[in-house]
């Protein structure tokens, strides 16, 4: 995982290089500290997916370009096999699976995400990010929390919002939950 997370640092940068803007831009731009966005660009920090989705729109390019170091190709379909879509494992908390990130132009970003379970009392680590979000439980339990209102989902359940609103998801019952996350 660091050694993803090192080769996606050194991608942002470099594209942050070629558009010739400053970090303390781009910081203003996340709304995030200028310290924080250099810890992003130099490894240290685990970069939240919802960072690199502003970013790749930012920089006009496709979220898989920093994911991946390539540019996706394909525009009739992408076909991806169960377990083997593209792994992105940015926080302990979630794992996150490309399910298109050889296809290009995309109108969407689909996800297939695990939401391990941890400590009841441990808190919802939180995300937010340009658009709109489509989640769809397909295993497991678990609580979304959207700015300060709560929502717990079953398998079946889905839930559609505001992804820009602070958002972030905890697995309930001891149990991983599994759901497919589309970002418009």
């Amino acid at each position: 995982m660091q050694e993803q997370l090192k080769q996606i640092a050194e991608r942002i940068k470099g594209m942050r290089e070629i558009v010739g803007v400053d970090q303390q831009t781009i910081a203003k731009e996340l709304g995030i500290s200028e310290s924080l966005y250099q810890e992003y660009e130099n490894g240290i920090t685990d970069i939240p997916v919802g960072v690199l989705y502003k970013l790749a729109q930012r920089y006009h390019v496709e979220l898989a370009s920093f994911l991946t170091g390539e540019e996706p190709r394909l525009h009739t379909y992408c076909l991806t096999r169960k377990d083997k879509g593209v792994s992105v494992e940015r926080r302990k908390e979630y794992k996150y699976q490309s399910l298109a990130p050889g296809f290009i132009h995309k109108k969407a970003e689909p996800f297939l995400v695990v939401v391990e379970p941890d400590a009841p009392e441990a808190p919802v680590h939180y995300n937010n990010h340009p658009g709109q979000e489509f989640d769809y439980v397909l295993e497991g339990t678990m609580k979304v929390v959207l700015d300060n209102h709560e929502v717990v989902l079953n398998e079946g359940d889905s839930l559609f919002f505001d992804s820009a609103v602070n958002h972030g998801m905890k697995a309930l019952n001891g149990k991983p939950a599994k759901f497919l996350a589309i970002i418009l």
